[in-house]
């Protein structure tokens, strides 16, 4: 493409200066030989005067005074009767000259009726057409390199923006999703980069967005999966009492199920960029439920779980959501805490809070402003289950806040259910 604009300007800027040059060529021809024809002429009338002042005086011409005066020319005078002829100047130069040069001449009549007339060699004025032409030759080259150099200037200003761009998209196709912010100063191209830029900001998103799906899927199916294998295992432990088999066969349905709405929340998720649609849901099904499902957990670290507070309590949420927070600070305060965990209701009037705590060391004050922050953890973890509870929070009118950090303790705060009132009230 360079070469192309390149030879492209070359070929309109030569057009060009022939179109300009050749007429300007013949035009200083012409002026070149017309004012040689006007001096030639004043000359021959400024020596017509000389001589009839000449033979006024001394009644005859001198011609050694035009020989002196007029070396390059050569002159001839006729007196008014004819009778007398005076030539004079460089001989060579009269008419008819075997070998002489190509020949100006110029006639001039005097008052008294003196003919003159004066020949110079036209060689004088081929070379003064000649600089002239190579003055215009020169200016033509010129005016061919500036073109050349501002074209060579222009189509690399123009073609490295390309060549920038084409590495921009090369760089977004192999995966690199980081905006390049480069601008050209070029209309057309600052639009395509900043397409591109806009493209990559999206596409860094997607890929984003896919990422934290497939983590935030493999943290939230990993507890109902655990819970899941520890039924089975009871199961296989127990095979010979069907009636510890038939328990634990539908505890682990009860997982199998909740596994399979874990799986459809978040696809329903990933595949829609509204929030979820909130109801009224009672508390105490999911606290009761939860409940159970941890209680073998902490069974085998002799530690316990209790719900405690105001029962019979309603908030605006959604069933599943509502569960996997749940799930997600009581397996926090497992993991990082200690002692008794407890989970506490509490009735504010226009919303519900739920507390949950542990009797551990509690969070480290370096970590307390960051605690929901993704990748943050303060002993090993994966640093994804708060900051994943939190955005399932948000995204349905709820928030998640650290309220104490030694013990710790989270709370959970939902709006209440039925138009505002978070008690279930029965028939009065």
């Amino acid at each position: 493409m360079r070469r192309r604009m390149v030879f492209s300007t070359l070929v309109v800027t030569v057009i060009a200066v022939m179109l300009l040059g050749l007429p300007l060529g013949a035009l200083t021809y012409k002026l070149v030989h017309d004012e040689s024809n006007r001096a030639l002429q004043g000359e021959a009338e400024l020596i017509g005067a000389e001589s009839d002042t000449m033979l006024e005086i001394h009644d005859e011409i001198d011609p050694a005074e035009f020989d002196r005066d007029h070396p390059e020319r050569f002159i001839r005078i006729t007196t008014a009767d004819g009778a007398s002829t005076v030539t004079a100047g460089r001989p060579g130069l009269e008419p008819n000259a075997p070998g002489g040069p190509p020949l100006l001449r110029a006639t001039a009549t005097t008052g008294r009726g003196t003919v003159v007339e004066v020949w110079m060699s036209s060689e004088e004025v081929q070379q003064s057409v000649v600089r002239a032409w190579l003055g215009i030759a020169s200016l033509s080259l010129l005016a061919i390199g500036v073109a050349v150099g501002l074209s060579m200037f222009q189509a690399r200003r123009l073609t490295l923006p390309l060549v920038d761009l084409a590495a921009t998209a090369e760089r977004l196709g192999s995966g690199v999703t980081t905006p390049w912010g480069h601008r050209y100063g070029i209309p057309e191209a600052d639009r395509v980069a900043e397409v591109l830029d806009r493209s990559a900001e999206r596409i860094a998103g997607l890929i984003a967005t896919e990422r934290h799906f497939a983590t935030d899927a493999s943290h939230q199916l990993r507890t109902p999966l655990t819970a899941l294998t520890m039924r089975l295992e009871e199961i296989v432990a127990e095979a010979h009492d069907p009636e510890v088999v038939r328990e634990e066969g539908a505890a682990a349905l009860a997982q199998t199920e909740r596994l399979v709405e874990t799986v459809e929340s978040l696809l329903g998720r990933a595949r829609k960029s509204q929030n979820p649609e909130v109801e009224a849901v009672p508390v105490d099904p999911v606290l009761n439920h939860l409940q159970a499902e941890w209680a073998p957990v902490f069974q085998q670290e002799r530690r316990k779980l209790l719900v405690t507070g105001s029962p019979g309590l309603t908030a605006m949420t959604v069933p599943t959501d509502l569960a996997q927070i749940l799930a997600t600070l009581v397996e926090n305060a497992y993991k990082h805490g200690a002692g008794t965990v407890t989970i506490r209701r509490i009735d504010t009037g226009q919303s519900v809070r739920i507390e949950v705590s542990d009797e551990g060391e509690g969070v480290p004050e370096h970590l307390s402003g960051r605690i929901f922050d993704r990748e943050v953890s303060g002993d090993g973890g994966t640093g994804l289950g708060l900051a994943l509870a939190r955005h399932i929070a948000e995204s349905e009118g709820a928030r998640i806040e650290l309220v104490q950090a030694r013990p710790t303790t989270f709370a959970l705060f939902l709006p209440a259910g039925a138009g505002g009132l978070s008690k279930m009230t029965g028939p009065v």
